[in-house]
């Protein structure tokens, strides 16, 4: 077994006990539109502001065709007050139009087709794939790059080297869940700021990188 699989393993066991990130919450509808709409609501939101906005919306609409009968005044005010709701309410009507148009109403199953989608990023095409197909793929958001770096995995600059990087030394077995684990112990343990190493479960196999004040 490999340092990086025993490390992973470890976290996972830790980040058990937290709360999953939103995304992940919606995921257990096995929905690929319902989660591909999640992430749109979840960027630059807390996650109990993402739950909440996405229960408003998706009981009034969890369809491409039910959405674009909500009009945007509508649609920006079921999803207040995740981050930018104007521009995202623009964002789910566009694609939700597209699909319609382009896909025959769902949402397609590779990275080409969802990255040809307005407002969709590598990082929320990668999650859609492997929430919502179940296609391995690895999500890299903020935490899970801070993280690999930290932990000595990669040494990278940006979310796609790490990406490239994690691919190397992860299993394809662990790939789609490992942001939902990364992302609840870097929001409870491995925080940006002042991480709880003394908390961490892995501290001893940790090397810290960029890490300067911890707890």
């Amino acid at each position: 077994m490999s340092e990086a699989i025993k490390t992973f393993r470890i976290i996972s066991r830790q980040a058990a006990k937290f709360a999953v990130p939103s995304v992940t919450q919606f995921s257990k509808k096995e929905d690929p539109y319902l989660i591909l709409v999640s992430c749109i609501l979840s960027l630059r939101t807390k996650d109990k502001t993402t739950i909440e906005a996405a229960e408003r919306l998706f009981k009034a609409a969890n369809t491409p065709q039910k959405m674009l009968r909500l009009s945007r005044h509508k649609l920006e005010k079921l999803i207040y007050p995740v981050g930018f709701y104007r521009n995202k309410s623009k964002v789910i009507l566009g694609l939700s139009r597209r699909l319609i148009s382009d896909f025959r109403g769902k949402v397609p199953c590779g990275l080409e087709d969802l990255l040809s989608l307005r407002g969709v990023g590598r990082k929320t095409a990668n999650l859609v794939l492997g929430l919502g197909f179940k296609i391995p793929a690895i999500c890299v958001d903020t935490h899970v790059h801070r993280i690999s770096n930290r932990l000595g995995w990669v040494k990278t600059k940006d979310p796609l080297g790490t990406e490239e990087g994690l691919k190397k030394i992860i299993p394809r077995r662990y790939w789609i869940g490992l942001n939902t684990v990364l992302v609840s112990f870097g929001q409870n343990i491995c925080v940006p700021v002042s991480p709880f190493c003394g908390r961490c479960r892995v501290n001893k196999l940790c090397p810290r990188r960029g890490v300067g004040r911890h707890r």
